[in-house]
């Protein structure tokens, strides 16, 4: 099998750097209409095994002719893409996956089920962080206990050394935090979807040190499907994302900033970026097993990665979206159409896949 990888950025590099090392498929594209960013790139990954292309996003003729060279493409760029190169994935009868971020990007991708099943064509949307790697971990949770009471999932990607007064580096697409930041977040409460504010709801969460207390409060995007997959399964599912305390208070008179453009270059020019950073994630669940009550958590601290200068949101982002890639390669995902992680990706396979790279995930039932 060929795969292609779409964005030559932050996210397309990580998954070069996997994908070169752990898979299999015979031949690994990176593509970007930047030659700057190619060029970076080749110098990031300047022992591996990999082909670039330069492609424009805009061109969709040109897309489906790289489609069709390849048998998995990964989409690494802004999620506003990713409906229309779904779209050409299954005309192409290319299998795809993206990072995903947006919950009306991904309502389009899912009304291309039909064709997609038609087409023998996999559809995965939503593989990184959060949705992604958490997803699996909800459906591992789901798994496991008969009756769920709820699902709290806390993730948030951080500097080591915060500098005032957000406290705060970026590690992905300024305008991608910006949405989540802005955009209405889903919850589910028993049995219904009900929207909320983000920004919103800030409460304290305590990791182990040197992290301790830490704020999370309400974002867009991080639960993805899982309030509809497991509607009747689950009373109470949200999601907030972490960071250090007072960061909320800070961050949120600067979205007042019009147009975007102008809040962007503000974050670009104001707050430093892919110094050395640690992504925190917790999972608190409570519910019933054979009857009894059992609170299970899981909990995630991973580190920038020093050896080969990855940042841990890379890691923790695209290293979930190349496993499952390589699980598509290996027949273990083999259903056709259009899915959240939950719904195909298998956890054991998944989770041994990560702690080859060092992502380790701790589960405490009590």
């Amino acid at each position: 099998m060929n795969i292609i990888v779409l964005g030559a950025g932050m996210m397309g590099r990580a998954l070069g750097f996997d994908l070169s090392k752990y898979s299999n498929f015979k031949k690994i594209t990176i593509a970007d209409r930047d030659k700057k960013s190619i060029q970076s790139c080749k110098n990031f990954l300047k022992n591996q095994d990999i082909n670039y292309e330069i492609i424009d996003l805009e061109k969709i003729t040109d897309i489906k002719k790289q489609f069709q060279k390849n048998d998995v493409a990964i989409s690494a760029v802004p999620y506003k893409y990713n409906y229309v190169l779904a779209k050409a994935a299954v005309e192409t009868k290319t299998h795809f996956l993206d990072l995903g971020g947006n919950n009306d990007i991904v309502n389009k991708e899912k009304s291309l089920f039909n064709n997609a099943y038609k087409n023998n064509v996999t559809i995965i949307f939503d593989c990184g962080l959060a949705p992604g790697l958490t997803s699996v971990i909800t459906k591992d949770l789901v798994e496991q206990i008969d009756s769920i009471e709820y699902v709290k999932i806390r993730v948030g990607g951080l500097p080591i050394n915060p500098k005032p007064p957000l406290n705060y580096q970026i590690v992905f697409s300024p305008n991608g935090l910006i949405n989540e930041y802005v955009e209405d977040a889903i919850v589910l409460d028993h049995g219904k979807i009900i929207e909320k504010k983000s920004m919103t709801e800030i409460e304290e969460v305590i990791f182990p040190e040197p992290f301790g207390k830490m704020e999370a409060f309400v974002t867009s995007g991080g639960c993805s499907t899982l309030p509809y997959t497991y509607r009747d399964k689950i009373d109470y599912l949200d999601y907030k994302t972490v960071r250090y305390p007072g960061h909320c208070k800070e961050f949120k008179p600067l979205l007042s900033l019009e147009p975007r453009e102008e809040l962007i270059e503000y974050l670009q020019k104001n707050l430093p970026s892919n110094e050395k950073d640690a992504v925190l994630l917790k999972l608190m669940s409570t519910g019933k097993k054979n009857g009894k009550k059992v609170r299970i958590e899981y909990t995630m601290i991973n580190y920038y990665d020093e050896k080969n200068n990855i940042t841990s949101m890379m890691r923790t982002t695209s290293y979930p979206t190349s496993v499952v890639a390589q699980l598509i390669e290996k027949g273990e995902i083999n259903k056709y159409g259009v899915f959240g992680c939950e719904e195909v990706v298998p956890c054991n396979p998944f989770f041994k896949e990560l702690v080859k790279r060092n992502i380790k995930i701790e589960k405490e039932i009590k």
